[in-house]
């Protein structure tokens, strides 16, 4: 293909990394660092999508586009890979270097409940890096006294049920933690939240009270595969008591769900050779 295509295609996929952005979802950008033809080249993979720009030939273009599909599964967020490591019968494929780029929307939490464990888990989100959205129908509990984070968002719900759906959006890359004070108000958000169907979805209370309202969903015809990804009760099992550490174990899991952790302490390789 001629340099002059492949500019061209490369200015499409820069234009299409802006449009992915702007609407939230998720690919991976392919660009060719080292081998034959354009150095810079980029292909721009969407799962369901046809990919668009090039990079320099049709045969690479489509082994490019499996292996990105397989490192979107991952959830790592770069990778380098040498075309031998994942297509070692291509023609020069030791020589070609091709880095895999995740795009996605920057990490947001929605917390439905501005009580003690809501008020320390939008702290504990905007410290690491999410944009927190933190509702309430009490508006005195949403005060900028209480929150002068620039990063926490607060929004008073005249309605439980509309405040979620403006907060959670089209759901990508959104976690929602529904810590609020009664089963109504559990009901109203988590009615609300799966119909967004976000990326995370959990429920504080214990397992008589988280399970009274995901069998009131069934009910009201949520489908099975969503409720068995509500996470109820939320958070890790790090014997969590105070406000803050029930929000440190609430942050821990959803954390470990954007990244692909296990939630396993790292050292326990260790302690079974011993």
């Amino acid at each position: 293909m001629s340099e002059t295509h492949d500019q061209t295609s490369s200015q499409s996929v820069t234009k299409m990394i802006g449009e992915v952005l702007d609407r939230g979802e998720i690919a991976v950008v392919v660009t060719k660092v080292n081998g034959p033809g354009q150095i810079g080249s980029k292909l721009l993979v969407q799962s369901g999508c046809e990919p668009i720009g090039t990079l320099g030939d049709t045969e690479l273009d489509s082994l490019a586009v499996h292996q990105a599909e397989r490192f979107l599964a991952s959830r790592e967020e770069t990778r380098m890979s040498s075309v031998s490591e994942f297509a070692p019968e291509f023609p020069a494929a030791s020589e070609i270097s091709l880095l895999f780029e995740r795009l996605q929307p920057a990490p947001r939490l929605v917390i439905c409940g501005a009580g003690h464990v809501g008020a320390s888990l939008a702290r504990l989100a905007a410290f690491a890096g999410y944009h927190a959205t933190l509702i309430d129908d009490r508006a005195e509990f949403l005060s900028r006294e209480r929150f002068p984070e620039e990063q926490i968002e607060l929004l008073v719900a005249d309605d439980w049920g509309s405040a979620v759906r403006e907060a959670v959006g089209n759901g990508r890359g959104v976690s929602v933690a529904v810590v609020t004070r009664g089963h109504n108000e559990d009901e109203q958000c988590m009615q609300a939240v799966m119909r967004a169907n976000p990326d995370y979805a959990g429920l504080i209370g214990s397992k008589r009270r988280t399970t009274i309202v995901i069998e009131r969903l069934r009910e009201a015809g949520v489908p099975e595969e969503q409720l068995r990804n509500i996470r109820a009760p939320i958070g890790l099992d790090i014997g969590a008591v105070t406000p803050e550490e029930v929000a440190l174990a609430i942050m821990a899991e959803i954390v470990a769900e954007r990244r692909g952790g296990t939630g396993s302490p790292l050292s326990a390789w260790r302690r079974k050779n011993i």
